[in-house]
């Protein structure tokens, strides 16, 4: 995955997530290219873990969508990383 294209959070991504996590744009690129794990789960989609701004022993997970001219972030989730 390329992290250096352009970033196209949905509208539930962005209000209820990024909110919730207080990241902005920047924050969602650092956490996208710190990743920790990449799981393929369709021929476009993806399930990015990061450890970026979660709290002690988590991981927040990314859903998202690789388009050859962008990246669009579908959903978010957040948890223990269980590994």
């Amino acid at each position: 995955l390329d992290f250096e294209k352009p970033l196209r959070p949905s509208k539930h991504f962005r209000n209820r997530w990024m909110r919730r996590w207080d990241w902005d744009m920047h924050e969602l690129r650092t956490g996208l290219k710190e990743s920790h794990k990449t799981v393929k789960v369709g021929p476009r989609k993806f399930e990015v873990y990061t450890r970026h701004g979660a709290r002690r022993g988590g991981s927040r997970k990314l859903i998202l969508v690789d388009y050859p001219e962008e990246i669009f972030v579908i959903s978010g989730a957040e948890g223990s990383d269980q590994q």
